[in-house]
């Protein structure tokens, strides 16, 4: 009951990675084989959650929809931390003007939503799920690098810290043996954070036109493709909604649990 979060949040992910790998081997059926004579079939044996107004079979996409989210999520999330740890590090080890520079360029970039940033580069570099994870991950650059710096200013105020600095120790060595071991736990739960909302960020272009490209399923475009038979059935468009907030829901009640097993003063209280 003490870490429902945690579990909660780990097994709701777990099942999104067991699909979206256990498509790479096998899925019901063709994902992408367009099929006129099985347009529009309701839930059946052969068809669990029936087949689209392409005659595609649902639950086929769905899987393969799941492995182009995660590989977005994973993608934006890692081109984020990458960048915004250092230079979140940077900025809480540097001088006062130089660390004040760095967060405002930070905050420059936070100025841009991710989707917005992401039609900006659909439109200059043509709109595709590449396009879509670049835009996603410079944008949300600065959310890790807030949290890298408030950690590290955090760490470099340590008695440890201050030994190793009287001790003649380089600012590369403390960062790699003191400053970023302390703050991981800090980057793990921003990690999950923000791959829930590269999840919605990756949804919502595929939604809009500016995400992965067809044939390739994906669960924004599952949603857009939906919207003319909406009326007559309401389960196209219910099913990847589902899918998307699982996903949501998951990583972020990951992070949560994350946060109070890694915080030192969440954990105490547990």
């Amino acid at each position: 009951m003490r870490d429902r979060s945690l579990v909660i949040g780990g097994a709701l992910v777990a099942v999104i990675v067991l699909a979206a790998l256990l498509s790479f081997v096998w899925t019901p059926f063709d994902p992408v084989k367009v099929d006129a004579a099985h347009r529009l079939h309701d839930f059946s044996g052969a068809n669990v959650l029936g087949t689209d107004g392409f005659g595609r079979d649902v639950l086929s996409q769905l899987m393969v929809g799941a492995r182009t989210t995660l590989y977005v999520g994973v993608v934006a999330v890692g081109i984020a931390a990458l960048i915004g740890t250092p230079l979140g590090i940077l900025a809480g080890m540097s001088s006062r003007w130089l660390g004040e520079f760095v967060m405002r360029v930070n905050d420059l970039v936070l100025a841009f939503p991710a989707l917005l940033l992401a039609i900006m580069f659909g439109a200059v570099f043509g709109a595709d799920t590449l396009t879509a994870m670049v835009a996603i991950g410079i944008a949300t650059i600065p959310s890790f690098a807030r949290i890298a710096r408030s950690g590290t200013l955090q760490v470099m105020s340590s008695e440890f810290v201050l030994a190793a600095r009287s001790a003649g120790r380089s600012r590369l060595n403390i960062a790699a043996r003191h400053v970023l071991p302390n703050i991981s736990g800090l980057l793990i739960v921003q990690a999950s954070v923000s791959f829930a909302i590269a999840v919605l960020a990756e949804a919502a272009l595929s939604f809009l036109g500016f995400g992965t490209r067809p044939p390739t399923p994906s669960w924004g475009r599952m949603l857009q493709e939906s919207q003319v038979f909406l009326t007559l059935h309401p389960r196209l468009a219910l099913v990847p909604g589902v899918a998307i907030a699982i996903a949501v829901l998951g990583f972020t009640l990951l992070g949560d649990g994350l946060r109070d097993r890694l915080d030192p003063r969440l954990a105490a209280r547990l």
